[in-house]
């Protein structure tokens, strides 16, 4: 992905070396947020749980971030600003207005409006607040654990994230998520609704804007891949369990994903009414 030496987003939100502060949000009803709608799939609902917890008041120590970090961080700023452009484009063919979400970066935990979390859970969105979390270290994760290397990896995880904010900005999270609705099957359907949505992006991102490089489509189908509910599962306990499913498989991710990359627009990505995923 061409990146270096373009714009990077003016909502980013750096609380790297701070702590994550006390357990906010409502309880149960904050780590049900996390549980059924944010998480990316990188973690398990145990990692979640445990990571949850109430660690004290904020530090203020300056963080000193590696070469690597910085590069990283204008990294995530660069593709922030790119979905903000792709999105308030497509809002406004809608006749809608895009309100840009900002974009928190952390160090092992972070409070938002959902609660406190871990590292454990991966990126993640917090409708409550309307913002994006990302520990960088996700990363290294994201290449050495999920096997899914490359700029544009991240910058699907990223795109998916945001997918869930452009949902809460429609009024699908609420919709699909309330009341009697809350399951795993609609939490899958909100997911690869999320991974259409990245894909959108990603369409407009290579005809819009010309940054996709030659293996960037490539890269964020292997990430789409890797997060997969039944890859996951078969990595950490050997097999599956399809009921316990809340992002869709790999096939179903990498599907929907490339979906939304070959049509470019909201209408198409309707996974709620779709016979098959």
């Amino acid at each position: 992905m061409q990146w270096k030496g373009r714009r990077g987003s003016s909502n980013v939100e750096d609380r790297r070396g701070k702590g994550g502060g006390a357990m906010i949000g409502g309880g149960i009803g904050g780590i049900i947020i996390l549980l059924v709608v944010t998480l990316l799939g990188g973690g398990n609902a145990g990692d979640l749980l445990s990571s949850l917890t109430s660690v004290g008041s904020e530090t203020s120590a300056p963080y000193q971030e590696t070469q690597e970090e910085k590069e990283l961080a204008q990294f995530v700023s660069v593709v922030l600003a790119d979905t903000e452009d792709v999105w308030t484009g497509l809002f406004r063919e809608e006749g809608l207005v895009y309100e840009k979400p900002t974009l928190v970066l952390y160090t092992d935990s972070v409070q938002s409006a959902c609660g406190t979390a871990g590292k454990a859970v991966g990126p993640f969105y917090c409708p409550g607040d309307k913002k994006l979390y990302i520990d960088l270290s996700f990363y290294d994760e994201l290449r050495q654990k999920f096997q899914a290397p490359g700029d544009f990896a991240m910058a699907y995880v990223i795109a998916h994230e945001v997918g869930h904010h452009v949902q809460t900005l429609l009024g699908t999270t609420e919709k699909q998520m309330s009341g009697s609705k809350r399951s795993n099957e609609q939490s899958v359907r909100l997911e690869l609704q999320a991974d259409y949505l990245a894909g959108v992006w990603a369409n407009h991102a290579r005809d819009d804007l010309g940054v996709l490089e030659q293996g960037d489509l490539e890269e964020a189908l292997t990430a789409a891949t890797a997060v997969g509910d039944d890859t996951l599962q078969k990595k950490a306990q050997g097999y599956v369990v399809p009921e316990s499913f809340t992002h869709g498989t790999s096939e179903q991710r990498k599907r929907w994903f490339y979906k939304g990359f070959e049509n470019g627009t909201i209408e198409g990505g309707d996974t709620f009414n779709a016979k098959t995923l």
